[in-house]
């Protein structure tokens, strides 16, 4: 008995890397994977209730320093979109900071020591299994990217009209001429607009949860390091520290591309070819 409950680096590796999944039907893409539903949703309560919190408090003087901050971030974030989205920024702005402090906020979990707070969920909430990082969750991630995909084709019907989108469709970037060929050209066209519209959202997802996936194996490796003895915990410290300082860096750029695209998708839908 005592060597089938024995920790192995697999199965060491794969009680953090599970999910707590919850069924909604027999087919197993009506799953959940609650706990990154849940911290994702907690992690934009807490977003939205510090913004709420300052604006609550805001005043046009001297502004304190929670005030400042925001102000920052928002001037910030409108100068990113403003050098790339020439229309009216009174959405997607406020869109693409929401978006980045979320993101920023997911991504900051994987800070927390893992043995630790897999304790804390095992031994205080008596949950057996709960993944903290909702971004290393390719579910989450390609929820976002969907969002995003979704305002973009809502954008650019609302610019262009639903004829006009479907013009862009079909017609563009070939043209159809000669009429002749129309049919044909039209086809590329559509083909090639077709996978424009699929890498988007690919690309988005992809790109953010890669490298928050890696980053969670790279702490357990270091971790399990750690685990093997004192030779291991003399080595595991400093890799540990390191990567922990470059990781801060991953964790910002990541939540700061994901908005820039954000921005860049919603300004390209909104562009005439």
């Amino acid at each position: 008995m005592a060597t089938e409950h024995a920790l192995t680096p697999d199965s060491y590796m794969g009680h953090h890397l599970a999910f707590r999944e919850h069924s909604l039907g027999d087919h197993p893409f009506w799953t959940l994977n609650v706990d990154s539903l849940i911290t994702a949703v907690g992690l934009g309560i807490v977003g939205i209730g510090f913004f709420w919190w300052v604006v609550r408090g805001a005043t046009s003087g001297v502004p304190n320093k929670r005030q400042a901050f925001v102000e920052l971030a928002y001037e910030f974030v409108d100068r990113q979109a403003k050098d790339i989205f020439h229309g009216d920024r009174s959405f997607i702005a406020p869109a693409a900071l929401t978006v980045f402090v979320w993101v920023l906020l997911m991504n900051a979990m994987d800070f927390l020591p893992i043995d630790i707070a897999g304790g804390f969920w095992e031994h205080v909430v008596r949950v057996e299994r709960w993944r903290e990082v909702p971004t290393a969750d390719v579910n989450t991630t390609f929820a976002l990217s969907l969002s995003v995909w979704l305002l973009m084709i809502y954008f650019s019907i609302a610019v262009k009209g639903f004829g006009g989108w479907l013009y862009e469709l079909f017609c563009t970037p070939f043209g159809v001429k000669p009429y002749w060929a129309a049919p044909l050209l039209a086809f590329f066209n559509l083909l090639f607009n077709l996978v424009e519209y699929i890498s988007k959202p690919l690309s988005h997802s992809l790109r953010l949860f890669g490298n928050m996936y890696a980053g969670e194996i790279i702490f357990l490796l270091l971790w399990m390091m750690a685990g093997a003895g004192i030779a291991g915990t003399v080595f595991a410290i400093p890799l540990a520290l390191a990567w922990a300082i470059f990781h801060i860096l991953i964790v910002v750029l990541q939540a700061y591309i994901f908005m820039m695209l954000t921005i860049v998708y919603i300004s390209m839908a909104q562009e005439s070819h």
